[in-house]
Formats: structure tokens, C-alpha cells, sequence
């Protein structure tokens, strides 16, 4: 038995979250229902326009990690932040999730801030993410405990962390040093554009290291740079063992070994998209590492996105394992 099921990677942040109409969205200059990347007079202008917000910790592997500790999981987080307030509201959340977070925090006087992303959600419940990375953006290898990596059944890497002067060879010291150990490399596209700045890094780590691939609609079509859906199914379930693609009201395709099963979204009244996709990549991996087959998995992941898209903030309120029960899913 390894320490860890689970060590997610990723961009450690704070969420900032406040609602606004489609109006402000175009009078800030702000792109509707995807994550932009700003940097730090922009978030202070943002801020300074958005209305009354609540401050959450977030980042999308961090939320994810969140959810599996949320099911009993076990599960470490790895993301930089600083020793500021931020920081430690993060450091403080992960751990009182019941994660491990041991990532060095950096220094008082380091020229980058904790990152955060300022969330605009509209009366649809779309979110509009405004990402200041911030000193997350600086992960680099010494920040990766090969041990840690050697001691989890599966890392999972957060797409958005692509972005930053080192992070590709953080990953490749993680990947090394847990596949080296038998352990597994599960991994999320994140955003469409996140996909356009790093497809072919992507389409590198997809064939030769990834073993469960997660995605939505657009971010598999733009991986694959096609409008048919089918065929990029097709395409990524020819270079991963196990793809789970998300979308939206139509729920989730679930690919493993030929075999494709489609998973029926959870109705539910849309308060806040922020976290769906992070929510069902942990409660599919919990399932997973759980033993429990991919399309169970699937419908625990339908389950948890219909969950958190109910509330405001990327985190699960209800007992997630109560409501896989009552969807019949698990036994107790």
C-alpha cells in the first residue's frame, strides 16, 4: 500500500469570486466562460471594478484534491505560494481538507504575489476567470519530492501549469519518479487555450506518458484540431488507456479498453460552473483508486460536478459519498 492514492500538481490560488452581468463582461474586456491570463495591474484594476466578493482557496488540481480528500481519500497537493495572506489562507485550506500540503512556501520579500483568479459569475452560472499567477507560475523541480511521487498510486497534473518557465520539467521529474515506482499519470487539458499555447508538449506527455486522460468537448476538438467529436474520441482513446471527456448538460463519455460508455449529467439548478470539471476528475479518481469500473466512476463524477455547480465556490458543501449512495452508485 503506497502513503498517497492521489498527488495532484498544479497552480496553487486563491479565488476571488463575484458576479456581474454579460454587460461588465464586455465593458472590462473580459472573455466569457474562459480562463484568461493577467497580470498583476490588471487583477488590481479588476478588483477594484468587480462588486462584493468572496474569497476562496481554489486552482483547479487544488480543488480536485480537495474533493478526494472531501471522500476520505488519501492525498497530497503540491502548488507554490507565498508566505503572505493568501498563502497562508491556501496553505491552511488544503490542509484542513484533510490533504498533505508541504510545498516550500516562497519568501516575504519575492517580487511575485500568492496567485489569484478573480471569477466573474453571470446569471447563467458561467464563469469568466480572470489568472494572476503570480508566484505559482515558479514551481520549478527542486519543489518536487520524488518520494512524495514514488509513494502514490497516481500523480495528476493540472494543464494550466504548463504555463511557466519551469514547470515542464517539474512534471518530467514527477512522471519519472512516480512511474519509476509503478504509479500512474492522469492528466487534465483544462481550457481550449490552454490546449493552443501547449498542444504539442501535450500531444508528447498524452503518448508517451499519460494513463487516464481528462478533457471537455472543446478541449478534446482543439486537441486534435477537428470538429468531430467521434473522431477525437477516437484519436485520444488510441494513445491513452482511459479517457473521461466531460459535456456539460450532456454529461460525460467514458473510454477504457474499446469500450465507450456515455454518462447522463446530474440535473441541477446552475448557481456556479467554477469547479465542475475539477470536481468530477476527483470524484472519478476516487472511484477509480477505490476500485470501482470507469463507468461507475463516470456517474460519481456527474454526481460531484452537479454538486458544486449548485453552490458558489469550486469546493463540495454535501457529503459526496451520501449522494453516490442515493444515486445507487456505491452500497454504503
Amino acid at each position: 500500500m503506497k502513503k498517497f492514492q492521489i498527488v495532484g500538481i498544479g497552480n496553487a490560488m486563491v479565488d476571488v469570486l463575484a458576479r456581474a452581468d454579460d454587460a461588465f463582461l464586455d465593458e472590462a474586456g473580459i472573455g466569457k466562460g474562459i480562463m484568461q491570463l493577467i497580470d498583476m495591474d490588471r487583477a488590481v484594476d479588476l478588483y477594484s471594478r468587480i462588486g462584493p466578493a468572496k474569497e476562496i482557496s481554489g486552482g483547479s488540481a487544488a480543488n480536485t484534491i480537495a474533493g478526494i480528500a472531501h471522500l476520505g481519500g488519501k492525498t497530497a497537493y503540491v502548488g507554490k505560494v507565498k508566505d503572505d495572506q493568501l498563502g497562508a489562507i491556501f496553505a491552511h485550506d488544503m490542509r484542513a481538507q484533510g490533504a498533505v500540503y508541504e510545498t516550500t512556501l516562497a519568501p516575504k520579500d519575492a517580487p511575485q504575489e500568492t496567485g489569484r483568479c478573480i471569477v466573474v459569475v453571470t446569471p447563467d452560472g458561467e464563469r469568466s476567470m480572470n489568472t494572476y499567477l503570480g508566484v505559482t507560475e515558479f514551481l520549478e523541480p527542486s519543489d518536487i519530492d520524488p518520494a512524495m511521487m514514488a509513494d502514490a498510486d497516481w500523480i495528476y497534473l493540472e494543464g494550466y501549469r504548463f504555463d511557466g518557465p519551469d514547470s515542464h520539467a517539474a512534471f518530467a521529474k514527477a512522471i519519472n519518479a512516480c512511474k519509476g515506482h509503478g504509479g500512474r499519470v492522469s492528466l487534465t487539458l483544462s481550457d481550449p487555450f490552454c490546449v493552443e499555447r501547449h498542444r504539442d508538449a501535450f500531444r508528447v506527455m498524452i503518448r508517451e506518458d499519460v494513463d487516464l486522460l481528462f478533457c471537455n468537448r472543446a478541449e478534446l476538438l482543439s486537441m486534435y484540431q477537428t470538429d468531430d467529436f467521434d473522431a477525437a474520441i477516437d484519436k485520444a482513446s488510441a494513445e491513452v488507456p482511459l479517457v473521461a471527456c466531460t459535456d456539460s448538460e450532456n454529461g460525460a463519455h467514458i473510454v477504457a479498453a474499446g469500450h465507450r460508455w456515455h454518462v447522463p449529467a446530474v440535473p441541477t439548478d446552475i448557481v456556479d460552473a467554477t469547479g465542475a470539471g475539477d470536481l468530477f476528475a476527483g470524484a472519478f479518481l476516487w472511484g477509480l483508486t477505490n476500485g470501482y469500473d470507469p463507468e461507475a466512476c463516470g456517474h460519481m463524477g456527474c454526481v460531484a460536478a452537479s454538486e458544486v455547480i449548485s453552490h458558489v465556490g469550486a469546493r463540495p458543501e454535501a457529503d459526496l459519498k451520501a449522494l453516490f449512495k442515493r444515486y445507487n452508485i456505491i452500497a454504503v
